[in-house]
């Protein structure tokens, strides 16, 4: 009876330790192989732990893709939120690159220095020291132009002025999801042409706006645009500013979903 009970409290003890480090994995590496869903890893802002900083940065995770989605503006602020959330920046397969300023590219030369096995997608207008540069570290460089699939139901907008900018369009079940950068051609022109080029409705809409400073009436205006669209969820960052962040979460309720490094929004 005595050992019986002797190996009781060894298997007790046994699980005790066992379960503090399944707690201790980070959400994101819990969430690998079959995980669709998207978290932030560069932003203005971050939840507790985090360090927020003037730029955007998304991974991506579909279909068994892991993609970056543009860089930030600082490769060691990435770095520091991506070990945080336990991604290895081996994990990355593809980077997707919205457009040319430094608050969305700044962090790749940390990444590329990390993980050179990657394809790099960017606008064919990038100066060409600057796709030379990427190709420098043995990185792969897909130019983008006109509206294309790129991988698996994973499509650009192609490039569009001003700026030259491109989004990424997920097609899903629950239909498009739409990633930005800066938005610089309009939100509602990037889901209109996301829409037109899969002939489906966009489900959810994440990254900047560019509408600090924006009047209200112009605010709400493109928020009824984007649900006449179809868009269900949506997630507004980076450059979106905090006044229009507030008028969208008045218009989508409880499909609003608030931004910051180290949340995720899945579907």
């Amino acid at each position: 009876m005595e050992k019986l009970s002797l190996i009781i409290v060894a298997i007790l003890v046994l699980a005790l330790a066992i379960v503090p480090l399944f707690r201790q994995q980070s959400p994101v590496r819990q969430q690998e192989g079959g995980f669709n869903g998207i978290t932030i890893v560069y932003d203005n802002k971050a939840l507790g732990g985090f360090k927020s900083s003037w730029g955007f940065a998304a991974l991506v995770r579909f279909k068994n893709h892991t993609i970056l989605f543009d860089t930030g503006g600082d490769g060691e602020t990435l770095l520091s939120n991506m070990r945080k959330l336990g991604v290895d920046p081996k994990s990355i397969q593809y980077i997707f690159l919205s457009h040319i300023h430094g608050d969305h590219t700044g962090g790749l030369w940390a990444i590329l220095r990390e993980n050179p096995n990657v394809t790099v997608f960017l606008p064919n207008i990038f100066p060409d020291s600057f796709k030379g540069k990427v190709r420098s570290f043995g990185a792969k460089v897909v130019e983008i132009d006109e509206p294309e699939e790129i991988l698996e139901d994973v499509y650009t907008t192609g490039v569009m002025f001003p700026v030259g900018e491109q989004a990424l369009v997920l097609k899903t079940s629950k239909g498009l999801v739409v990633v930005t950068g800066c938005s610089h051609p309009g939100i509602v022109r990037i889901v209109e042409r996301a829409e037109n080029i899969t002939g489906e409705n966009a489900y959810l809409v994440v990254g900047g706006f560019h509408l600090f400073g924006a009047p209200e009436k112009e605010v709400r205006a493109i928020a009824t645009s984007l649900k006449r669209l179809g868009v269900q969820k949506i997630m507004p960052c980076h450059c979106t500013g905090d006044k229009a962040e507030e008028i969208f979460a008045e218009e989508f309720g409880v499909n609003y979903v608030e931004c910051g490094v180290g949340r995720t929004v899945s579907w």
